[in-house]
């Protein structure tokens, strides 16, 4: 993982362009803190390409793995990558028969799968999480692109002599483009210099609904295969564990590859697995969290912050995350406190549950989907929006900090054999008990062997930014009120005309996040959409009281919530701080 920057036919000295492109690429030097490179290619007269790379080192520790690389059988090919190839080990050999590698860098083969394939179809031989960079000297163009789902982020933008800008953050560029843009997952620019979409998979369409059949097993053999390639690297990695079932799934998985002796913890300085947690002291995720990690056997880290803590880091988080949305902020400050402290164990990766809940239908508001094919299509909009949600969270609230996170339930191939499960399995009363994804919970369900505690894989979500502590959300309400007065929200309309502020929570983060990222063009690189409990717009329509309440808490669907609250503190018998204002809750 790193920080990539490239600026093509940009006009000027060779030392103001150098001089340009280091003060740019060193915004994002916290993605990757361990070594940095640019080169400067001549393009015309007093016209350069800029190519430059923050390296946090994962595969290939040595100085061999820097980038930006030439490809050794071609000079003029120059390429570099953000992120982390899966298939590199599996396909190597075969390239190696036929291109020269001079390092063992994963993102290494892109040249030689460029030379291969062509610049249209070598993207499809990628399999993991990137933003890659292409420069083909031989045909005097370019090229970039952005992985099947926007795990990892990139931005895009022409400045007014009409060169194109690419960064892996918006504060890269943001101040030197007319209009900054995300660059959409699954899609690359030609040599024509057009947008064109790379990634073209039957769940795309919307008018297609699935009806391909359940079987256990398979599921189970699928994922484990993934976790398996995605775990690979050479540096110390740990696991994020909130206590919910995406993320013990992972971590099981995990367990049991140390255990068969698939995973060699020495080979990578490690003595145990390190996982992670973090909340407010008595929150739900630090309790069930901990007991997955004893369960294994980890060496485990709950971290507890208070709220004062948490809303001290507000504009820090707001301005290396690139949000202003309430969901994202309200998840992303525990995240980049507990990355803070996970640096300083020199662990550089970390294994997430991310995306699954748009995979299977997670949230809770899900209870409410009409019918199969509604409760499928918003699937398909929960996933084409994530990376400007959670993935976008997991990413950047973590490489702050230089910490990679590893999604496995983003897999490209995961992701096309789950969608293509026929959605009336994955709805809420399709089996008994009636639970939001149980047909992932039952394929990991192993009484003799267990992946997970059975009561972790029984129980119900959690939104991160709930499962923390539920006074985190109302101490972010209560600061916002006190900063943010009556008249000046008011005003929010005349303040802010483009995605206005509907809460005074909105306007205290817009207010942070227009101070470092002022143009309108920045604004509407954040999602606006109303929602409750994470839905999407559309979503609103499958319940009169979700268009009546549109939080974005999980605690919004109120009565699925604290029926399920309730039944923990019987089973736990269990009285803490925060347990009694959840119970305090209950009487709203």
């Amino acid at each position: 993982m790193c920080g990539i920057l490239a600026i093509f036919n940009i006009k000027g000295t060779y030392i103001e362009v150098r001089t340009l492109a280091y003060n740019l690429s060193k915004r994002q030097r916290h993605r990757g803190p361990d070594r940095s490179r640019i080169i400067i290619i001549e393009a015309g007269p007093d016209t350069y390409h800029v190519l430059a790379h923050e390296r946090l080192n994962i595969v290939d520790l040595s100085d061999r793995g820097r980038q930006p690389f030439q490809l050794v059988d071609d000079q003029n090919v120059y390429y570099m990558q953000n992120g982390e190839l899966y298939n590199y080990w599996s396909i190597k050999p075969e390239l190696e028969k036929k291109y020269k590698f001079s390092s063992n860098s994963d993102s290494e083969i892109v040249g030689m799968l460029y030379k291969e394939y062509g610049a249209n179809d070598f993207w499809n031989h990628m399999d993991g999480m990137h933003a890659t960079i292409v420069l083909d000297m031989n045909k005097k163009t370019y090229y970039a692109g952005r992985d099947h789902i926007g795990i990892i982020p990139l931005y895009y933008g022409y400045n007014k002599d009409g060169a194109l800008f690419l960064s892996s953050e918006l504060k890269g560029i943001h101040d030197q483009v007319v209009e900054v843009k995300q660059f959409p997952p699954g899609h690359y620019i030609d040599e024509t210099h057009e947008i064109k979409k790379w990634y073209n998979p039957v769940w795309h369409n919307f008018d297609y609904i699935p009806t391909g059949e359940i079987n256990f097993q398979e599921m189970r053999d699928r994922f484990i295969d993934v976790v398996r390639r995605e775990v690979k690297g050479d540096a110390p990695f740990g696991l994020f564990i909130s206590g919910g079932v995406d993320s013990s799934i992972v971590a099981g998985i995990v367990a049991k590859l140390i255990k068969n002796g698939e995973i060699d913890l020495s080979k990578r300085g490690m003595r145990k697995v390190h996982s992670f947690c973090i909340g407010l002291e008595g929150s739900p995720d630090l309790h069930f969290a901990r007991k997955v990690a004893e369960f294994h056997g980890f060496e485990h880290h709950s971290f507890t912050y208070t709220v004062e803590e948490g809303l001290d880091y507000i504009p820090e988080v707001i301005y290396h995350t690139e949000t202003f949305n309430n969901t994202t902020i309200r998840a992303s400050t525990p995240m980049y406190m507990m990355c803070r402290r996970i640096k300083a164990l020199g662990i550089k990766i970390c294994l997430t549950g991310e995306g699954s809940d748009e995979l299977f239908g997670g949230y809770l508001y899900f209870h409410k989907a009409p019918n199969r094919i509604e409760f499928h299509q918003e699937l398909i909009r929960k996933l084409n929006d994530l990376h400007k949600y959670d993935l976008l969270r997991a990413n950047k609230a973590c490489l702050a900090w230089g910490i990679e996170t590893r999604p496995p339930f983003m897999n490209k191939q995961w992701i096309e054999y789950v969608m293509s499960i026929d959605p009336k399995y994955k709805m809420i009363n399709a089996f008994q008990p009636q639970i939001e994804k149980y047909i992932l919970r039952k394929a990991f369900e192993d009484l003799e062997h267990p992946y997970v505690p059975q009561e972790i894989l029984w129980r119900q979500k959690e939104q991160f930014s709930d499962g923390v502590g539920y006074s985190w959300r109302d101490g972010l309400i209560e600061r916002a009120n006190q900063l943010i007065s009556d008249q000046q929200f008011q005003q929010a309309s005349i303040t802010y005309p483009l995605s206005t502020p509907r809460d005074k929570e909105q306007f205290w983060f817009r207010q942070v996040y227009s101070t470092a990222f002022p143009s309108d063009s920045a604004a509407l690189t954040v999602p606006y959409a109303k929602s409750i409990a994470c839905s999407t717009e559309k979503a609103l329509e499958w319940d009169e009281a979700f268009k009546k309440n549109t939080d974005e808490s999980g605690r919004a669907v109120l009565s699925i919530h604290n029926d399920a609250l309730k039944e923990i503190l019987q089973e736990e018998d269990k009285i803490t701080d925060e347990s009694i204002k959840v119970q305090d809750h209950f009487q709203l």
